[in-house]
């Protein structure tokens, strides 16, 4: 009972963490796509 509590706010606290998350995240590729750019060919980095 209480684990099933835990995973469903576990699941939401995710959820809200992607939702918070996403606009920075979208930000950053902005701004680091246009500096890749800027220096040459994109070359992926793990």
């Amino acid at each position: 009972m209480f684990r099933a509590i835990a995973d469903v706010l576990r699941a939401i606290g995710a959820a809200i963490a992607t939702v918070v998350t996403l606009p920075f995240r979208a930000v950053a590729r902005l701004f680091g796509g246009a500096s890749d750019a800027a220096s040459g060919p994109r070359s992926r980095r793990v």
